[in-house]
């Protein structure tokens, strides 16, 4: 394999794998309790404001959907159950995100394919550009030359 094909692959694997971690999220069992309710808080939409998450809503709502998801923390349940409270609750309006899973998983898929595709048909089209064989001077070309100069 050349040098350059390796290079390509190594970007394209370091793509996907940042993505993964963007779409995906790191391991949050390591995260403070405080960063954890922080973290839910800013997936959440206040139910009284407008266009506001519970973590930047001053609200009297948004203050006790704080402390709700700080308790529920505490008691030790995942954000999955967290939210699920939130969503049996609330409705499924209350998450700011779109779910994982399901039809809403798309949201999270689709722009994957999609910069996955664009990277594929450029690296398709560069190397088909690099192919391209460069025009050669023919013998009345040269003779072209030769009488110009």
């Amino acid at each position: 394999m050349k040098s350059g094909r390796l290079a390509w692959l190594a970007l394209g694997l370091i793509v996907v794998f940042a993505l993964g971690y963007a779409a995906f999220g790191g391991d949050s069992s390591l995260a403070t309790p405080a960063k954890q309710a922080d973290t839910i808080s800013r997936g959440v939409r206040c139910p009284t404001c407008s266009g506001q998450s519970v973590a930047e809503s001053a609200a009297p709502a948004a203050h006790a959907i704080r402390g709700e998801i700080r308790r529920r923390i505490d008691a030790g349940e995942s954000r999955g159950e967290i939210e699920a409270y939130l969503e049996d609750r609330y409705g499924s309006d209350i998450l700011l995100t779109p779910p994982r899973s399901g039809f809403g998983g798309l949201v999270w898929i689709v722009p994957v394919v999609v910069v996955v595709g664009a990277a594929a048909g450029l690296g398709l089209a560069l190397q088909r550009w690099s192919r391209r064989s460069l025009a050669h001077p023919t013998d009345a070309d040269r003779a072209l030359v030769q009488e110009q100069l």
